[in-house]
């Protein structure tokens, strides 16, 4: 399993915006061979005391935070699978996110410890 996990701010107003380009882009990573994606919409983000998530993304004012990963076989299976996406023409068509991609943040990891899903 690797697992690829984004923290995004939306401006609140665009939750439908949002919910829309998310929904076609899960549709493309599946036929990518992505296992699972999760997009979750702030519900209780609370300020830290030296970091959070609205720091770390910059979020302004009537912004959300987006939390959301992408599942995927293997590391080499998902860097092969991005390969490939990068050349399917349908990524430049996707439109413009609706949010500033400049303030997203983007990692990916291999598990350690795992519990629930198999």
């Amino acid at each position: 399993m690797y697992v690829c996990g984004l923290v995004i701010p939306v401006p609140a107003e665009r939750i439908d915006d949002y919910r829309r380009w998310a929904e076609r882009g899960a549709g493309f990573f599946r036929e990518y061979g992505c296992l699972e994606i999760v997009e979750s919409w702030e519900d209780l983000v609370p300020e830290g005391k030296q970091t959070d998530f609205r720091r770390a993304v910059a979020a302004e004012a009537g912004e959300k935070i987006v939390f959301t990963w992408q599942i995927w076989p293997d590391k080499a299976f998902f860097e092969a699978a991005e390969a490939r996406m990068h050349d399917d023409p349908r990524m430049d068509s996707a439109g413009e996110p609706p949010f500033d991609a400049r303030r997203l943040i983007l990692g990916c990891f291999v598990p350690i410890v795992s519990m629930g899903r198999g």
